[in-house]
Order: C-alpha cells, then sequence, then structure tokens
C-alpha cells in the first residue's frame, strides 16, 4: 500500500499531524515504536489530551493506521519526523532519537520522497546531521528526494489556534525542496510561509520560545523586588497593558514549564556556545531566574509561616495544579514538581489537587489527588495555588484556608497573599 504521509512519532506533536491529514483526505500512517502507544490508538483511544476518543476513532474510519512497522516509511509519499529531543544530562541536545529515525528513513527512502523535520532542534541540524544521514547511501537531495524542516506550534489546550489556522514556518535545504513542503502543508494548514532555508525555520523557532522565555525572566524578576517594595506587580502589568503598542503582557509565575519554554532556548545557546564560543547570556541568565522560582516559592512559603511561628517542618502545605498550564493534564517539565521536592526535603507534608491528574509522584513519593479540595483546604497550613485551573474558586479557597499563596495572580481577596 502506498501512503500520502507517514509521521514518525504519534505524541502531542505527531498524532495532530496525523489527525488533521487524515481528515482532509491524506491516507495516514502513524508509525510509533511504543506497542502500548499502537494498540491503545488502533482500538479508538488517544493518549494525549488534544485529540479525543472520538477524534482517533474518526481518523480510524478514514482509513488512519498507528503501527510501529518501520517497512511503512518505504511506501511514503511524505515523512514527517515528530520525535522527542530532549536535553541530556550535560546540557546538551540528545538528537538520539531524531538520528535513529533518520537512518531507519535513509534505508527505505522512495524516489522522489519528501523528508520534513518538525523536531524542536539546534540551527543546521537538518543541513549538517539529517541531510549527510539521508545521502550516505547514494542519495542525492533535489534528484533523488526533497528535505526541509518545519517547526511545530503546538500550543496543548488553546481552544482559538490549532495546526490548521497557526501559520505553518517552511524551509527547505533546496528552493525544491522548500516548494513541496509548502504543498504538503498547504493540503491541511491555512497558511504556509516559506523561509529561506532549514537554518531559517530552525532559528525561527527557537526565537520564538527564546523570546518568551526571556520575557517571563523578566518579569519572575520584578517579583521578587517588587513583593520587598510593596510593589502590587499585578497592578503594574494591569496599568502596562493598557498602552496599545510597544508592550505585551506577561505574567510571573512558579517556574516554566511545558516542552518548549524551559527547554527550546537552551539548543540555541548550545549551538552558540558550540560554534562560536561565548555565552548567549540573555538565555542563560533567564534560565538561571527562571529555575530560581521553585526555590523562591519555598521561601515565601515559609516567610508566611514564620509570621505565625509555625516551622515549615511538619507543616501541610497543600499544593493546587500541578500541569505545567491550565486546563490540561500534561505536567512535562511541571515545576511544581520542583517545588513538592524542595517542600519534602525540607520536612512539610504535601498533598495536591489536580482535577486533571489522579495521582502524581515526585522523589521516591507517590500521591493521590485530595477529592474533597475544601476540606483539605481548610485543614492545610498553607494552600498554594500553583495552577489555575477553571474549575478552582479562588475567592471562595482565600476564605476557607488559613493561608493562601496565589503564584498566579487569581486573587483580588486582601486575604490571600500573591506572588
Amino acid at each position: 500500500m502506498s501512503w500520502d504521509l507517514v509521521v514518525i512519532g504519534q505524541g502531542y506533536v505527531g498524532l495532530p499531524v496525523s489527525q488533521h491529514a487524515v481528515l482532509n483526505g491524506l491516507s495516514v500512517a502513524g508509525l510509533e515504536l511504543n506497542t502500548q502507544t499502537v494498540a491503545q490508538l488502533n482500538a479508538g483511544h488517544s493518549h494525549i489530551g488534544d485529540v479525543s476518543n472520538s477524534d482517533v476513532q474518526n481518523m480510524l474510519s478514514r482509513g488512519y493506521v498507528a503501527t510501529g512497522d518501520l517497512e511503512v516509511l518505504a511506501e511514503a509519499e511524505t515523512i514527517v519526523i515528530c520525535v522527542p529531543t530532549p536535553l541530556g544530562d550535560s546540557g546538551a541536545p540528545d538528537l538520539s532519537a531524531v538520528e535513529s529515525a533518520v537512518r531507519s528513513i535513509a534505508t527505505r527512502l522512495r524516489p522522489g520522497a519528501l523528508v520534513v523535520l518538525e523536531s524542536t532542534t539546534y540551527p543546521g541540524t537538518t543541513d549538517d546531521l539529517v541531510l549527510p544521514l539521508l545521502e550516505a547511501s547514494g542519495k542525492r537531495v533535489g534528484e533523488d528526494f526533497y528535505l526541509a524542516f518545519s517547526p511545530e506550534r503546538i500550543d496543548p489546550g488553546n481552544e482559538t489556534y490549532g495546526l490548521k489556522n497557526t501559520p505553518k514556518v517552511v524551509g527547505g535545504v533546496t528552493k525544491e525542496s522548500t516548494r513541496r513542503a509548502a504543498d504538503f502543508y498547504g493540503r491541511f494548514v491555512d497558511s504556509v510561509v516559506e523561509v529561506k532555508g532549514a537554518k531559517e525555520a530552525e532559528t525561527a523557532k527557537l526565537l520564538e520560545n527564546t523570546y518568551r522565555h526571556i520575557n517571563i525572566a523578566l518579569v519572575n524578576e520584578m517579583s521578587k523586588f517588587c513583593h520587598e517594595l510593596d510593589i502590587d506587580l499585578w497592578e503594574v502589568i494591569d496599568a502596562a497593558k493598557t498602552k496599545p503598542f510597544g508592550f505585551q503582557a506577561f505574567y510571573p509565575g512558579p517556574g516554566v514549564g511545558g516542552h518548549c519554554i524551559p527547554i527550546d532556548p537552551n539548543y540555541l545557546s548550545f549551538e552558540v556556545r558550540k560554534k562560536l564560543g561565548y555565552p548567549f547570556r540573555f538565555v542563560e541568565l533567564a534560565e538561571e531566574i527562571n529555575n530560581s522560582m521553585p526555590g523562591y516559592i519555598v521561601r515565601r512559603i515559609q516567610d508566611l509561616l514564620n509570621v505565625d511561628a509555625i516551622a515549615l517542618r511538619g507543616s501541610k502545605v497543600l499544593l493546587l495544579g500541578v500541569t505545567y498550564k491550565a486546563n490540561i493534564a500534561d505536567q512535562r517539565e511541571s515545576p511544581a514538581t520542583d517545588i513538592a521536592e524542595i517542600l519534602d526535603r525540607a520536612g512539610a507534608v504535601v498533598s495536591y489537587n489536580d482535577p486533571y491528574v489522579p495521582e502524581w509522584g515526585f522523589s521516591d513519593k507517590r500521591l493521590v489527588s485530595e477529592i474533597d479540595i475544601s476540606e483539605a483546604a481548610s485543614s492545610a497550613d498553607v494552600v498554594v495555588l500553583l495552577q489555575q485551573h477553571q474549575i478552582y474558586d479562588v475567592g471562595a479557597l482565600s476564605i476557607i484556608s488559613k493561608r493562601l499563596f496565589d503564584t498566579r495572580g487569581a486573587s483580588r481577596d486582601s486575604s490571600a497573599h500573591r506572588l
């Protein structure tokens, strides 16, 4: 069988790509090495929040198949790589999954096929890593196959912008590769933006998230000194954003999380150091500030308890919301984990509530979400709002809690303590 598209990786990025392609009439195979995920998808069950069970069942009815068989690559007109690219223990990008995927493609590539890398990486990966691996067997780009990079822009839980109506940036290693990638995405994405090459497309993704990373660090740093100077930073931000030009509001919080902000800027910093021999100081400073927030949150909790001569050790701390973003179940890189671990080492008794996370763990602890939030809040020494899920009535919580520490600026009650 011939496939219009094979998507390598069926996670937070790959499954939505498969979904939108199949809904627009393309024949799609989702290549996934996790056998449990393959079985789950083929049974009509989704494992990510933005794609429901009924969505997967609809995909299956239109011909979608999840598979672990690498031979589907030989039957694909287009192959899109959506595999994880985490940071390794040394802080360097771990591209082993990308490299493994490309090696699998190289020995099976059909003539004229288009290969697109969507996994976030450092500038030059498509030209310097992917291209040589594909050409190692004697095939040549522009003659035997086409190669491009198109950064994923999936924003989990975003009800306004999804894959279809978010402009898709594409940059090929040749002009014809760019054109073919643009034509491919144009079949199921409203707007495609062509750039000079793959390096420009790779760097655009990193710029987007570095911009956010640095601006979040700015307001996180401001939150610390505004607290010391008795300045309400939330009021400051509300006032500043009334300016209709030259300002975009960013908000402080307990740290950064998710699949992009804590990771992507480090790819750019890594490449600058490796290729040019000097640091990307903005990124490294932002990393330092944002990584300091969990420790700062715990110090603020301790300060609240100290006012009433209560020790942090032995105190009951209830954490509300342990996901990295509101109203989703995604916990990747959530600062809640670091906060819980610091509290646990200090001897606090940590509990949590999160309607999206029934079970949660940190260090060697495994916890179950508190069912009765009112009872849990009233019995805790301090309640800490880490994520502003819609289900939380912050006004009511500020009344029933002995102490409410709001890290998201959700409360307006004077009895709550805001970051």
